[in-house]
């Protein structure tokens, strides 16, 4: 059990572990006010639990093609001061349908490409593009979020090139944070926020330093996921 300020998770029967790469996400996207989130690939439902903490009228949909994977969600919703409003499905986005469009969606999604697959069948599902593409996911958030609604996600860095590529033409940039694990070294993460808009965007660009050398949290850091890590 990985305890939080406000919530604990439960990861024993997710293919994914608690990891920095979700909670970056959960504490980066811009959800605050929000009406309607979608968390795609939800995993053990750490995103759409702090989706809830920081937007308190939201109603957080949270899906995942794994059916232990969403089983785990709903007991870590349930086990939350938000289980009321977070929806939990075995789904897949690519052929997900509601009557409802979303203010944001959120998604730490799969991003090996060529990659050998995992012996661990889920794990594979969870990181290997073979099941959720970078296009598929596009085209899923273009068709499911309301104009002018966000798409919210996090990839090695190395993969934010081709993800942009893939929401050309389909999703404005907005936003991107490279995210720098020790202080000095070259980006490993990369944040980016897409819109639905007609309109052309000039997108935001900054860097976020996680450890100074010595392994010292930076003040940024600490400011960006204060409200969730015990630690601070």
């Amino acid at each position: 059990m990985f305890r939080f300020k406000h919530f604990a998770i439960d990861d024993s029967h997710s293919a994914m572990k608690i990891g920095t790469d979700g909670v970056l996400l959960g504490a980066w996207a811009r959800v605050e006010g929000c009406e309607s989130i979608l968390d795609v690939g939800t995993g053990t439902g750490l995103i759409a639990l702090m989706a809830a903490q920081r937007s308190a009228e939201a109603r957080i949909t949270a899906i995942d093609i794994d059916a232990a994977a969403a089983r785990e969600a709903r007991h870590n919703a349930d086990l939350s001061p938000w289980g009321e409003r977070i929806t939990t499905a075995r789904a897949d986005v690519r052929s997900y349908t509601t009557e409802q469009s979303f203010d944001h969606i959120v998604s730490n999604p799969p991003f090996f490409v060529d990659a050998p697959l995992s012996p661990d069948a889920a794990r594979s599902v969870a990181r290997h593009t073979t099941t959720l593409s970078f296009e598929e996911l596009v085209a899923s958030a273009e068709r499911l979020l309301v104009d002018g609604g966000r798409l919210s996600v996090v990839l090695p860095a190395d993969g934010a090139a081709r993800f942009r590529r893939a929401a050309f033409g389909h999703l404005w940039l907005g936003r991107e944070t490279d995210v720098v694990t020790v202080e000095g070294e070259a980006p490993k993460r990369t944040l980016m926020e897409f819109v639905r808009t007609s309109q052309p965007l000039m997108p935001r660009c900054d860097t976020l330093t996680i450890q100074h050398r010595g392994g010292v949290y930076t003040d940024e850091y600490r400011r960006l996921t204060e409200e969730f890590y015990l630690a601070f």
